[in-house]
């Protein structure tokens, strides 16, 4: 079933979604986008339907083709000063402060928001399976930080960040458990250092 082009086509609306809450390692990435609604993007969808190789297309094209992007991040460590539901919103405002024009309604995948700079927002449940613009910002902040934590295996390749990209996978935990956390870890999360390893 094709997204929804707009929320209220009577507004300039952007799009927002964010990648990595889940995560035990990197920051959250959350990314804004304002599309042309005079222009329809039925090959958009949910990032995590997608496969790497089309995400990375869909991403160069989303950057030429949307009349306006913007990508923020929260690190690890503010994730731990403020909680990883404060540094989603965090990263969401450096989004949508990046972009060049103001929109005029923010739609947030999700159930809750922290209101910025008074602009009007719609939360709703599952939109980046429902909405054009918040499908594009789920595919911009997956490619992010997905490049992150890719550059990231470089330095720490121990945790196969390259595979998991800083998810709590098996071989993640394990190698927690073996060589201890990095500096990019989220020392607020449970990393399962109580897991049997099977060596």
């Amino acid at each position: 079933m094709a997204l929804k082009a707009f929320f209220n086509q009577q507004l300039l609306e952007a799009g927002c979604d964010e990648a990595g809450r889940g995560c035990l390692a990197g920051p959250v990435v959350a990314a804004a986008v304002v599309l042309d609604s005079r222009k329809d993007y039925p090959e958009l969808n949910d990032s995590k339907k997608l496969t790497a190789r089309l995400r990375s297309s869909l991403s160069i094209m989303i950057k030429k083709e949307a009349l306006s992007w913007g990508i923020g991040l929260a690190t690890a460590e503010e994730i731990d000063e403020i909680n990883i539901l404060q540094a989603s919103f965090l990263a969401m405002h450096r989004a949508i402060s990046k972009l060049n024009q103001q929109p005029q309604l923010l739609l947030i995948d999700g159930n809750r928001f922290k209101p910025y700079a008074e602009i009007p927002f719609e939360c709703i449940i599952g939109g980046d399976a429902l909405y054009q613009s918040i499908a594009a910002a789920s595919i911009l902040a997956k490619t992010f930080r997905d490049e992150l934590m890719t550059k990231a295996h470089l330095e720490f390749p121990v945790y196969a960040w390259d595979r998991n990209k800083g998810y709590p996978t098996s071989r993640h935990k394990q190698a927690i458990a073996v060589h201890g956390l990095s500096s990019l870890h989220r020392k607020s999360f449970n990393h399962g250092r109580q897991i049997k390893l099977d060596l």
